[in-house]
């Protein structure tokens, strides 16, 4: 059997290993999947009127139209933080230090979580995306070639952040610890231009907001799905995603080939 068939069976193999823990315990799952729904919601039935009355006028479904992209980009950043206590959960309960003795393919054991978390994030996005619709996000507008584009870019940040997540979890000690280190993944799109835009924050916090991962990909994907204004935002998106997907990857690589804990 080639390198290459040997990789992809063994990697399919763990793949299939995370998605059954994954079914098996869905409770953080739900719990990760719940904080962008629940924010979602707040957003627009809650601070709704207010919110809208500076971003369109008082219209409400424009500040839906407005929130629904950022909730998406968070809701990655959500989702991933159950790679990193997956991962975690392994290291500290040696099933890691087993695998390197045995006769698989090395880098499948991180392919199949990396894997996995990409999948989950995309179900959590479509599930996301599926409630945004119910309460009213409408994308008429868009081409087909814009909603192709818009998956694609939301594939990409899940595999970038998904590597980040990977390697958060090999670098702590315990799971717990994993989903503390893992928190800015939920926190960055606060502090981005998700919620309200980066021109009414204090003029010494928007460098801050503006120079981030979660900023350009938000407004990348409102420019696909909104027609607005995409201007650089777009090659940002993308060399932030491949930046954070190369650094992910050479230091989950570089953890794992370590010795173990």
């Amino acid at each position: 059997m080639s390198t290459l068939s040997l990789a992809a069976r063994d990697s399919s193999t763990m793949l299939r290993r995370n998605l059954l823990h994954a079914r098996r315990y869905p409770s953080m799952t739900l719990n990760l999947l719940l904080t962008p729904v629940m924010l979602l919601l707040l957003f627009v039935y809650i601070f709704g009127d207010t919110m809208s009355a500076g971003i369109g006028g008082g219209d409400r479904s424009a500040y839906i139209a407005y929130v629904v992209p950022g909730i998406l980009l968070m809701t990655i950043g959500s989702t991933v933080i159950g790679a990193a206590v997956s991962v975690s959960m392994d290291m500290t309960e040696g099933i890691i230090a087993r695998f390197r003795t045995m006769a698989i393919h090395r880098g499948s054991v991180l392919i199949g979580h990396v894997i996995g978390g990409v999948l989950q994030s995309i179900a959590s996005v479509v599930l996301v995306g599926a409630v945004g619709v119910a309460i009213g996000f409408r994308s008429t507008d868009a081409t087909t070639l814009e909603w192709l584009a818009a998956f694609g870019l939301l594939a990409l940040f899940a595999l970038a952040l998904t590597w980040i997540a990977v390697g958060m979890g090999m670098a702590s000690p315990n799971p717990e610890a994993a989903s503390n280190s893992a928190m800015p993944l939920i926190l960055l799109p606060l502090i981005s231009s998700a919620f309200t835009p980066i021109d009414s924050m204090p003029g010494w916090f928007q460098p801050i907001a503006e120079y981030q991962p979660f900023t350009p990909a938000i407004e990348t994907l409102r420019g696909l799905l909104l027609g607005s204004e995409i201007g650089n935002n777009g090659w940002l998106a993308v060399g932030w995603s491949i930046g954070l997907a190369a650094l992910g990857y050479f230091w989950s690589a570089s953890k794992f080939n370590s010795d173990p804990k």
